[in-house]
C-alpha cells in the first residue's frame, strides 16, 4: 500500500474527496460537526438538520467540554466514537444530507461503504485513545445544537479544526481497509493452522 499525505480543507467538495484513496494520511481543517447515536437517529427519522451538512463532515465523537467564565466553550477531549453503532443510519444520512466526510474509529459496514461509493463520501479513521491530543486540533467551538434535548455528549457541536490527522479507511471508490485486513488475516490464519485447527 503506497499511502500519500495531504490536507483536506472545508468545504469538502466531491472533487477533493474523489482524489482520496484508502490508506492516505489526511489532515482535516475547517468546520466539522460532531454526532453520535441520538443525532444520527434524529437525522434519519426527521430528515432535518439544524446546519447545512452538504459538503460537510460528521465526526463520530462525544467531546468533553468545559465552559469558561466568559461563557465560551472549550474542548477538553475529543476522542472518536466506535462508528459501527451508526451503521443503521449512516447511508441514509449521507444520501439525504450530502455528507462528504465521516470521521470515527473502527470502520463501518457494507451499507455505508456502498453509500460512500454512490454519493462520493469517505470514512476517515481518527486515532482512538488520543482524545486529549485530538482536542488540541480544535481551534474554536463555533456553535452547539440539541444541548437541551440530547445533553452535552450527544449534542451536535460545530468545531473549527486545524490539522486533525486521520487515515482514509474507506474511500469513495469502494475500497475498505477494514475489509482488506479481515481478508488478509483469514489467509494468514490458514497458513498457521492446519484443517483440524492444530497449530503447525
Amino acid at each position: 500500500m503506497n499511502a500519500s499525505s495531504g490536507n483536506l480543507i472545508y468545504p469538502f467538495t466531491a472533487d477533493k474527496v474523489l482524489k482520496l484513496r484508502a490508506g492516505d494520511v489526511v489532515r482535516i481543517s475547517g468546520i466539522v460537526f460532531t454526532g453520535r447515536d441520538r443525532l444520527h437517529k434524529h437525522l434519519a427519522e426527521t430528515h432535518a438538520s439544524p446546519v447545512d451538512l452538504h459538503d460537510g463532515a460528521l465526526f463520530h465523537c462525544g467531546p468533553v467540554v468545559r465552559r469558561g467564565a466568559d461563557g465560551s466553550w472549550r474542548i477538553v477531549a475529543a476522542g472518536p466514537t466506535t462508528s459501527i453503532r451508526e451503521e443503521p443510519y449512516m447511508a441514509e444520512v449521507i444520501a439525504e444530507q450530502g455528507v462528504r466526510v465521516i470521521i470515527g474509529k473502527g470502520g463501518m459496514g457494507a451499507k455505508t461503504l456502498d453509500a460512500c461509493r454512490e454519493h462520493g463520501c469517505v470514512y476517515l479513521q481518527a486515532v482512538g485513545g488520543a482524545a486529549a491530543v485530538i482536542a488540541k486540533s480544535v481551534r474554536k467551538v463555533l456553535d452547539v445544537h440539541f444541548m437541551d434535548e440530547f445533553g452535552a455528549t450527544e449534542a451536535m457541536w460545530s468545531l473549527q479544526v486545524d490539522g486533525l490527522e486521520t487515515v482514509v479507511g474507506m474511500d469513495a471508490h469502494g475500497r475498505s481497509l477494514y475489509d482488506e485486513v479481515a481478508r488478509s488475516s483469514a489467509i494468514k490464519l490458514k497458513t498457521i493452522f492446519d484443517p483440524s485447527g492444530i497449530y503447525v
